[in-house]
């Protein structure tokens, strides 16, 4: 018997039950801020004080948010599927591994995670990053948050992309099928025939893309559409 290989890709609706808004949440976070002053180079360059601070903010949400039954059950799905389970995520609040999934991908980089500017080190960030801190290998003052803005490429895409030409199955939760590439991940999973499923609480941008759809919630969902994977 083969197991099927499954990628899945996830986004910010999948943390909303943990507290965690998205984009289009009125009155949250990012309904305080214009994008373009806070999630690009060009904002950062402007006004890094600002964009340190509405990072920091977000750190510690993240922080004292708690995994919820999609989370738990994504992980509970790479621990006991059979075949190769690859977690890509748009999100970066980590909360797939305080729920205990291991190798996730993260396309759009972390927000436990500090980068320099002058020569890319990484280096695991404090709760609260100050402007100006130096580069603990090259000490230039020119650490800012490991986040990839608008405009700048998504971390991983070879690994990422080589995994969807080898899927039997790719599901996307949570996501609103217009940030690219990863709103293209669907079509390159069907090109290869892997059978496709969306679960988001509203349908996507590309939902017409899917064979699969199950809106809802994701702490019901998720757990349910993995029962169905591991037979239970």
């Amino acid at each position: 018997m083969t197991h099927p290989s499954i990628v899945i890709l996830t986004g910010a609706g999948i943390s909303a039950e943990s507290g965690l808004g998205t984009f289009r949440d009125e009155g949250g976070l990012w309904a305080q801020h214009r994008i373009e002053d806070v999630a690009t180079p060009e904002g950062f360059a402007r006004n890094p004080s600002l964009v340190v601070e509405f990072y920091n903010t977000r750190r510690a949400q993240a922080h004292d948010a708690v995994p919820n039954a999609g989370h738990t059950a994504l992980a509970r799905l790479q621990r006991e599927h059979k075949g190769e389970v690859l977690l890509v995520t748009q999100n970066v609040d980590g909360l797939h591994e305080k729920a205990g999934s291991t190798d996730v991908v993260h396309m759009h980089g972390a927000l436990n995670s500090a980068l320099c500017s002058t020569c890319g080190h990484r280096w695991a960030a404090p709760l609260e990053m100050q402007v100006g801190e130096a580069c603990p290998n090259c000490a230039a003052p020119t650490a800012r948050p490991d986040i990839v803005w608008f405009g700048e490429m998504p971390y991983h895409m070879d690994r990422i992309e080589a995994a969807l030409m080898q899927a039997d199955i790719f599901v996307a939760i949570g996501t609103s099928g217009n940030v690219y590439p990863a709103a293209g991940f669907v079509q390159m999973a069907r090109h290869v025939g892997a059978h496709t499923v969306e679960m988001n609480l509203d349908p996507s941008e590309t939902v017409a893309l899917f064979e699969d759809t199950r809106p809802g919630k994701a702490s019901i969902t998720v757990p349910a559409w993995v029962d169905d994977i591991l037979g239970d």
